[in-house]
């Protein structure tokens, strides 16, 4: 557990600091002053600066700095991801060249946008590093590219059927099938043909589930219409497929546009089914559950870990541009209005709204950790 919890905040801290420099870095390129880039969060412990004399200084703890002329590096007591301090980003300051406030608000998108950007950078880099290791997919050999290498194939479980044989068996989502009745599973079509071909009321399978092997049994549900067996999963043949470097970088751009696409139609469908009072398919995890989903990614090795991080990547970038208060999403569409209207609205008003908003994602962070929780210990 305790390892499981190091992985998870080395994760994190990595997600939440690339994000951080993306608008660090714009910001910086935009002409906006960044009075502080961290490590972790405040309190600070150790930071250095260029006073405005132009010379390098040292400050330890949290002693207050007056005399520097640009962005103070610090490391924090926290160590969890980064922040940025932007001159300017509560509004303040408007009448300086330097401050975030006083740019056009085409600059300040990008500066905003820049932490989703970076995000979205740090996937591709992360699965076009994971093509040339070996990444672990689902595999179509006809639509492979000939320079892809393929091994360690396996039939792998991605969904189980609500109120199916499979559920009552215990079955779960990333099982490997092993074999069933004693025949091994070595292609997905087998599946079918052992699952019909079979005079046993009841079917012994073996599967692993994260390096640990397991058995089971179950009966298939018939379907008379069809007049075939079925246990109620839906399985894909997957593989560790690897590229040359010069290859995975493109086939790594590739994956992670296939991927964003994904996440955001996934998304839609969470929020198409709120609005109009259907159940929700998808799973939703708090800080909690996705610990627990990055302990067994690392049990399984670093490049299924280096996968579970580029989704992550993913997901945070998609969050926070969703156009909700607090949220980065939610700051463009004030810039948004701003254009529209021709001024900006009150600080204090667009202040309401971002308080309003983290107290609202706050309330659904912890009813999902406590969702979490109760799984857990059901």
């Amino acid at each position: 557990m305790f390892v499981t919890i190091i992985i998870f905040l080395v994760v994190l801290s990595l997600l939440v600091f690339v994000h951080e420099f993306g608008h660090f870095f714009a910001a910086r390129r935009l002409g906006v002053r960044a009075e502080e880039f961290g490590f972790g969060f405040p309190p600070r412990l150790w930071g250095m600066y260029k006073n405005k004399e132009g010379k390098w200084k040292r400050v330890w703890g949290r002693k207050e700095i007056t005399d520097s002329q640009d962005t103070v590096y610090s490391i924090n007591a926290i160590p969890l991801g980064g922040f940025v301090k932007i001159k300017g980003e509560n509004g303040d300051g408007k009448e300086d060249k330097d401050s975030f406030v006083s740019k056009k608000p085409w600059r300040r998108a990008i500066i905003l946008s820049a932490g989703v950007f970076m995000n979205i950078v740090l996937a591709s880099v992360l699965i076009s590093i994971g093509l040339m290791i070996g990444f672990p997919q689902s595999i179509n050999k006809d639509v492979l590219p000939k320079s892809a290498k393929i091994s360690n194939e396996k039939v792998q479980v991605v969904q189980i059927v609500p109120d199916s044989p499979a559920v009552e068996a215990g079955l779960e989502p990333a099982d490997v099938l092993l074999s069933i009745n004693g025949e091994a599973v070595l292609d997905a079509n087998d599946v079918e043909k052992i699952i019909n071909s079979s005079d046993k009321e009841e079917l012994t399978v073996i599967v692993s589930r994260f390096g640990e092997i397991r058995e089971t049994s179950l009966i298939p549900k018939l379907l008379e219409e069809e007049n075939r067996k079925i246990i109620g999963v839906a399985i894909s043949q997957t593989a560790i497929v690897q590229y040359p470097w010069y290859s995975a970088i493109w086939e790594g751009l590739k994956m992670t546009g296939q991927l964003l696409w994904a996440i955001i139609y996934a998304f839609y469908e969470i929020i198409r089914n709120l609005i109009i009072s259907q159940p929700i398919n998808a799973e939703v995890a708090g800080p909690i559950g996705i610990a627990e989903l990055t302990g067994q990614m690392a049990r399984m090795g670093i490049i299924y870990l280096i996968q579970f991080t580029a989704l992550l990547s993913l997901n945070l970038a998609i969050i926070n541009f969703l156009p909700f208060p607090a949220l980065d999403g939610g700051r463009l569409i004030f810039l948004l209005i701003e254009k529209i209207k021709g001024r900006p609205v009150k600080k204090e008003v667009e202040a309401v709204f971002h308080n309003l908003g983290f107290m609202l994602l706050m309330v659904l962070v912890l009813w999902v950790t406590i969702k979490d929780v109760v799984r857990l210990f059901n």
